[in-house]
């Protein structure tokens, strides 16, 4: 594999199979690096032209539903996202950069209900300050056989946050300029079990920590719908589908 730059990439552990192999640029690396600034109104207008959202994966009976809540605001001539890195007592992905989300519980009315919550509890968001723009693909994860529903809202201030201590380690405040950058983006063509072709696993390579899995997949449609460009890999089936943690 590819070295990861100096002073990038963090303490989640890559469980990487045998046979794993490099990929290719990001989707966006045929534009200019200052041509790829994206502003909060040029990623409403490009979801309210963006075909509707696709279920990948195969739907099997019992399988849990979850959601996240991808929130964006503007600072700076740059636009903003939060994430946050799961607390290492967690059973399940300590460590991992996730959007703050879970699973749908019986007093929700729907998966946006789900998002906002999760979003409420994990983060302290306040869900009067922020409006929901937009649904990427649901997707299927492999590891923890969940259907993931992401949801995309904005806030016209950056939120004042709180996290749970128990769930978050670190609420983290990541702009789309240096999600967009070259060294930031890792392809790789994992073989997996049940499927007849190597999965396409996205890494987001930030200072102190890694992006990947069901993350990354999120993250990666979500810019290519920013910057207005075609993914040659989600249009072959081969992204959402291969992620491996929920």
């Amino acid at each position: 594999m590819a070295s990861i730059p100096a002073g990038r990439g963090g303490p989640q552990e890559i469980p990487r199979p045998d046979g794993a192999k490099m990929g290719g640029p990001a989707p966006w690396a045929h534009i200019p690096i200052q041509d790829r600034q994206v502003t909060l109104a040029d990623i409403t207008t490009a979801f309210s032209r963006h075909r509707s959202p696709q279920l990948v994966g195969t739907v099997s009976e019992g399988i849990g539903h979850s959601a996240v809540l991808c929130l964006l605001y503007e600072r700076s001539d740059d636009v903003y996202m939060v994430l946050t890195r799961r607390s290492p007592r967690l059973r399940h992905h300590a460590h991992e950069v996730a959007f703050p989300g879970g699973r749908r519980e019986t007093s929700d009315v729907d998966l946006w209900t789900t998002a906002v919550r999760e979003a409420q509890e994990e983060v302290g968001i306040d869900p009067a300050a922020i409006r929901r723009i937009g649904e990427l693909d649901s997707f299927v994860t492999v590891g923890s056989r969940t259907m993931v529903t992401p949801f995309v809202a904005v806030t016209d201030e950056q939120p004042k946050l709180e996290r749970d201590p128990i769930e978050v380690e670190l609420i983290r405040h990541v702009s789309f300029s240096e999600l967009l950058l070259d060294e930031v983006w890792r392809e790789e063509f994992w073989p997996l079990p049940h499927y007849k072709e190597p999965r396409a696993i996205t890494f987001f390579e930030l200072v102190g920590d890694t992006v990947w899995g069901a993350t990354g997949a999120i993250l990666r449609q979500l810019l290519t719908i920013a910057t207005g460009v075609e993914d040659a890999a989600d249009t072959a089936g081969t992204v959402n589908a291969g992620v491996v943690v929920g």
